[in-house]
This record gives structure tokens, C-alpha cells and sequence, in this order.
């Protein structure tokens, strides 16, 4: 059974658990919600195809039918379903951090490195503060996921080196969320990445993808040490290095493998922040008091609701409100891309009361598929909103075209009232291209004098432009009788004339379309020439 196929199964169970636990809404208590492998950010497929401009509108639910906005509406605890929880019993009042250490498992590293971190930690008793307070949200729940798999404890720790536990960072190379996945990496642990959301940043599926990338590694090499260089440096690269050693007779744990030094110290922090866990005293440092029981609840979604609403609705702040759903690159929530909310426990019903209440409309924004390649000015106009706001909610660079199939972010209207459909919450992609002039492909064969210089001259090009086209530098000359190709704008090509008024002995003008890239059109693709409208062969010469 496909990912998807099985989260439209849990979310149908789940709907109907909610439906039955709905008398006890308010009383204190709460249900979990699935097994280990879950996530909030999957999606069922589509199976409605795409409108070529009328997306919103195939398939959705009118955001004008309020009912759905009420049913099956309570929180839960979105790890395990059918287990109630009594805030105030013993259980959930114990010490999380002791849970935590009971579930080390990991063997000690015990080197200079891993001292010098510590050092480096016990020094910096407020970053060690802010690092631990923020993962206070999160590690009830890394822990169960870690308990259910029967992985060690020492992994819920894992994001204290990866991002500090922000799951908003992101990295010089494009890591982004708290387990900071690659986007290749993240596709390939089924975290959608498109314009409405990134799953790289959800806080639930990117923990199912991070353990399960784990637990794949820790198969792979048997040893955890190992599993962990493998998920900073990359398994080909571990795997590489074991094998030189082999090669050269030498052990291959984790300490005797060559490695980088991002890598090399990455296991020793690990080991340094478990240390600190373990007895925080001997460093002078303390731990906030972590309760075991969830901080945050799951609180399901029906319809599309903005960002900001959902945060006034829950009575939290928008930060507070982005720290448990930082997914979201659009002010608005798609239904049909996130099932579920996640909120902090003593909002979720809050939420819940609000929204039943709720009588405007829930969502001020929905997608628009162009229908063709078009200016952010034509497309503004056609959904009926600036160009300027049009560019900033989506991001549209100056001087770019918006290529047909692109989802852009537009107001709802009384023409566009539904919700976003499945396939494009889950597909949404933004392709732009360069708003240049239309341009012709000239290709000539060199003069006896031609330069990389005089040719940018004659045809009013730059220097830089002609070398890069012709894979050549800027101060290069051309061997008499080579291909030169050059891409004027449209208007100049037909006055073109040879330097000193020398003949070329062929000239070959195609068309270039504007948006389209210039690295499309290569010398061995063209067979015919084509000028303007007439599409015939034309030599031009110089007179």
C-alpha cells in the first residue's frame, strides 16, 4: 500500500474516532492519534484532473456552506489513537527527561572532542536555556515515535545538533526543518515540497521521514555510530570510507574512518548533549521541568482556512502558532494538502469552540492555474488584484514571465469560492522564465578579423554574452570559418552587416520565442532557417 493510499485510511479512521470521542471534548483527556508512521502533511491523490484556469473551483467544497466547518472536530494526540490521557495523573506529571534517559541505549563515546563540546555547552548556559525550551514542544512526541520503534532515546536529542530545534532553519545548503533534510532527500522520504507547503519543516512528517532514514541506516551498517555519520555526510560516503579502510586493512567504526570535520564532531555533540541530559549538575547547567504528556494536539481541519485566522481562532500568537505549523509558505491552509492542525494543548478546544462560531468566511485566498504564458500584469488584471501584491504574495521576481501551468495565489472572489482541490495542493508548481524581447538565432561563419569584440559590436550584444553563448572568453578571436552563433533581439538582425563590409559567407537566422531558453537552440538542431513570420531560408549578406 502506497503512503498515500494508507494516510487517506488513517485520516478516514480518524474522522471517525473523533466522531465518537466528540462527548468528551473539553473534559480533560484526549485520544492519540496514529502509529509511528504518520504524518500531518500527506495527502490522498487526486482524481479529478486539472481546469486549465478554473482549478479552484474542480472538485472543491464551497467556502460558503459552513457546516463542515463543526463536525468531527476534536483534538487529539496524533501518535498512537485509543489511548485516553488524563493530564493529571501520575503518568503524565512524571518527569519527561528521566523517560528520556531511560531509553539511552547508544554506546558512550569518550573522546577529546566529546569534552570539548561539553565545555563549549556548560559556557553558554543561555543558549543551552533557549535550545532546551524550544525543544520542550517537541520532545514528547520524538520520544513515543522513538519508544514505538524501539530506537534509542538518544535520537529525540538528535535536532538539538541538527538545527537547535527550529523548525523553521535552514542552512547554506538548503537543509531546512529541525531533522534539516536536503530537498532530494526529503522527496525521497515522501516530504511534499511545492509552493503552498514544505514537509521538510512539518513537525510530524518530518519525524516519521528522520527516523525512518535512520532506522534504514542503522540496517545498513549496524551500528548507530555509523547510522549517524551517514545521515550528516551521506550513506555512499560512509560507505566509501569503510571500504578504504578494508581496502588498507584497518578498522572501520565510526573513530578509525577519515571523514570530514563537520563529521567527525558530529557524533561527539551528540554524546556531549546526552551527557549533559544525564546529569546536568555536573555541568552547572539545568533543564526546564518537561511534564510527559504532549505539548500539542492534532485538531483536524476541514476547509481552507488563512494562517492568521486559525491563530486568532486558537488564541495564540502567530509565532506560537508557526513554531507547531511552520510548514505553511502561503497565508492560507489547504484542507485538502493538511488534514490537521497541530495546537498547543490547552488551545485545541479553544480552537474548536471558535470555530463552530465562525460565520465569515474562513479563507481569503485560493490558487488560479495560468491558463498560458502570460505577464504578472495580465494575470493580475484577469484575477482581479495589483500587480504589486500579485508579485509579493508569490514572489515573482521583476522582468519574468509567468509560464503556463503555474499556480499563483490569488484573492477569493464571488467567482471563486471553493476550496483548492487535492491535486493542486499536492502538485502546486511556479514556473517562471525570462521577460525578454523576442530574439533570433544567428549563426555565421567567421571572418578572417572576427573577435568575440567585433562580433558583440556588430550585432549590439555584449562581449560577455558572445563568449558565453560560444563557450569561448571575451577576448577570444574566431578561426576563419568557425560557427559563431549570436542571439540579437528581432530588429537588428536584418541591418546586420559584416565588419568593414566584408561578406560572411552564410548567415542562419531562427526564431527564439521569448521565455524560451537560448541553451535550447544549439547549432545541430537547427536544419532550416527562418526570419520573421516568412519561415524560408534567407542569406544575409553585407552589401
Amino acid at each position: 500500500m502506497t503512503d498515500q493510499a494508507t494516510h487517506a485510511l488513517r485520516r478516514t479512521a480518524l474522522i471517525a474516532l473523533l466522531v465518537l470521542t466528540t462527548g468528551w471534548v473539553g473534559s480533560g483527556c484526549a485520544t492519540r492519534a496514529d502509529a509511528p508512521g504518520s504524518s500531518g502533511g500527506g495527502a490522498t491523490p487526486a482524481s479529478a484532473s486539472v481546469d486549465s484556469a478554473v482549478v479552484y473551483g474542480s472538485g472543491g467544497r464551497d467556502a460558503n456552506t459552513l457546516d463542515a466547518q463543526t463536525s468531527a472536530a476534536a483534538p487529539v494526540d496524533p501518535v498512537r489513537p485509543g489511548v485516553s490521557v488524563n493530564l493529571n495523573d501520575t503518568a503524565a506529571q512524571a518527569d519527561l527527561w528521566a523517560r528520556v534517559r531511560r531509553g539511552f541505549k547508544m554506546p558512550d563515546l569518550d573522546t577529546d572532542l566529546v569534552r570539548t563540546r561539553e565545555r563549549w555547552y556548560a559556557s553558554r548556559p543561555d543558549y543551552v536555556e533557549r535550545m532546551t525550551a524550544r525543544g520542550s514542544r517537541y520532545l514528547f512526541h520524538i520520544v513515543e515515535e522513538l519508544e514505538a520503534r524501539g530506537m534509542p532515546t538518544e535520537l529525540a536529542l538528535l535536532p538539538f545538533i541538527e538545527s537547535a530545534f527550529n523548525p523553521q532553519a535552514i542552512s547554506s545548503a538548503k537543509a531546512s526543518g529541525m531533522w534539516q533534510f536536503m530537498p532530494a532527500t526529503g522527496r525521497d522520504f515522501a516530504l511534499t515540497q511545492n509552493i503552498f507547503r514544505d514537509d521538510r519543516r512539518d513537525v510530524l512528517a518530518s519525524t516519521r521521514a528522520a527516523l525512518d532514514y535512520l532506522q534504514r541506516l542503522y540496517a545498513q551498517f549496524g551500528d548507530w555510530h555509523l547510522a549517524l555519520a551517514a545521515y550528516n555526510w551521506g550513506e555512499g560516503s560512509v560507505q566509501r570510507a569503510i571500504s578504504r579502510n578494508l581496502k588498507a586493512g584497518l578498522a572501520t567504526d565510526y573513530l578509525s574512518l577519515r571523514m570530514p570535520d563537520e563529521t567527525r564532531h558530529y557524533v561527539p555533540k551528540l554524546q556531549a548533549v546526552k551527557n549533559i541530559v544525564t546529569s546536568p549538575e555536573s555541568f552547572a547547567l539545568s533543564l526546564p521541568v518537561l511534564a510527559n504528556h504532549p505539548y500539542f494536539l492534532g485538531v483536524p481541519i476541514q476547509r481552507d482556512i488563512d494562517v492568521d485566522l486559525a491563530a486568532r481562532l486558537a488564541g495564540v500568537s502567530l509565532d506560537e502558532f508557526k513554531t507547531l505549523n511552520p510548514q505553511m509558505n502561503k497565508p492560507v491552509i489547504l484542507a485538502a494538502g493538511t488534514p490537521q492542525v497541530l495546537l498547543p494543548y490547552d488551545n485545541a478546544s479553544a480552537f474548536i469552540r471558535n470555530l463552530a462560531g465562525h460565520r465569515a468566511p474562513l479563507a481569503s485566498w485560493t490558487a488560479w492555474v495560468a491558463p498560458k504564458t502570460m505577464r504578472p500584469g495580465d494575470a493580475a488584471r484577469q484575477v482581479g488584484m495589483s500587480e504589486a501584491e500579485l508579485r509579493s504574495v508569490n514572489r515573482i521576481p521583476p522582468r519574468m514571465l509567468v509560464k503556463a501551468g503555474s499556480t499563483l495565489l490569488v484573492p477569493r472572489s464571488g467567482q471563486r469560492t471553493t476550496d483548492v482541490t487535492e491535486h493542486v495542493a499536492e502538485n502546486a508548481t511556479m514556473q517562471l522564465a525570462p521577460d525578454v524581447p523576442p530574439r533570433r538565432r544567428v549563426v555565421l561563419k567567421a571572418g578572417k578579423a572576427d573577435t568575440v569584440e567585433s562580433i558583440a559590436r556588430r550585432y549590439r550584444v555584449g562581449s560577455s554574452q558572445v563568449a558565453e553563448w560560444n563557450a569561448v572568453t571575451a577576448t577570444a578571436r574566431f578561426k576563419p570559418g568557425a560557427t559563431i552563433v549570436v542571439y540579437p533581439p528581432a530588429r537588428q538582425v536584418n541591418s546586420t552587416r559584416t565588419a568593414k563590409g566584408r561578406p560572411s559567407s552564410s548567415v542562419r537566422v531562427t526564431a527564439v520565442g521569448s521565455g524560451s531558453s537560448l541553451k535550447d537552440a544549439s547549432p545541430k538542431r537547427v536544419s532550416k532557417t527562418t526570419v520573421a513570420s516568412t519561415r524560408k531560408t534567407v542569406q544575409l549578406a553585407a552589401k
